[in-house]
């Protein structure tokens, strides 16, 4: 709730072409509620990890470092003219942090 079109554009961006933005239909836990919601679902639905188990603890301690380096990178990214989607980005970071390594 609250968020404007260009925030919504920024988000849109930063999801890229590996989620799709839906609507949702969300149930409040305080209430009896429901609202209309976005959700950035992943796009490829024959993903076989799309239907696994996940894990928050884990992703901190096993992705957390690098998406915010990422995450980073793509706001910085987003700054200069003529920025590149998230996708690009990320695979530019890792490229990065290959030859550093």
């Amino acid at each position: 709730m609250g968020i404007t079109d260009p925030e919504l554009h920024i988000l849109d961006e930063f999801e890229d072409v590996e989620y799709q933005r839906t609507r949702v239909e969300v149930s409040l836990l305080e209430s009896s509620d429901k609202l209309q919601a976005h959700a950035y679902v992943w796009s490829n639905a024959s993903d076989p990890n799309l239907y696994g188990d996940w894990d928050f603890e884990e992703w901190k301690q096993v992705h957390k470092e690098s998406f915010i380096k990422m995450t980073m990178g793509f706001m910085e990214e987003q700054e200069l003219p003529g920025s590149k989607p998230r996708v690009a980005t990320y695979e530019s970071f890792y490229q990065q942090d290959a030859a550093e390594k």
